[in-house]
């Protein structure tokens, strides 16, 4: 389970209608909870540094997520999981998304924008050992 706040929530969702028609990204910073469910305290937005097809794939500058990591661990939050949008497509994972993902545990919330408004927000697990043996599963989010 995914656990984020009201403002983070629509935050990451007002993100995606704001860089509509191109995809948004960013990452959740959090705590893993002993039951095995991942608090978000906070959220950063990243820029798309995708340029070759920025409405249809994201890519986040590996310098700017070594930051954020630094940045989340002086604070003792981890990195629990990234968000990015959909415009005007479902708010399901895509073959690319699963390829493109390897944060394992982590989730992965995707909200599909529709004509620039944000409608549905899916949250995803990475689970798996390995490259090999990786996969999506549907997580629940709750907005407290």
């Amino acid at each position: 389970m995914l656990k984020l706040s009201q403002s983070d929530y629509l935050a990451l969702r007002q993100h995606g209608e704001e860089t509509h028609p191109h995809e948004c990204c960013g990452v959740l910073l959090g705590h893993f909870d002993n039951n095995g469910a991942k608090s978000v305290s906070r959220i950063v937005r990243c820029g798309n540094t995708r340029a070759d097809s920025p409405h249809n794939r994201y890519q986040i500058d590996p310098g700017e997520l070594i930051r954020i990591q630094r940045e989340g661990r002086e604070r003792a939050e981890d990195i629990v999981g990234f968000y990015h949008s959909h415009p005007d497509h479902p708010a399901q994972w895509s073959p690319t998304d699963l390829a493109e993902a390897h944060w394992f545990g982590c989730s992965y919330v995707i909200t599909s924008v529709e004509k620039g408004t944000a409608t549905i927000t899916n949250s995803f697990e990475l689970v798996g050992s390995d490259e090999d043996d990786k996969k999506f599963v549907d997580e629940k989010a709750e907005v407290v």
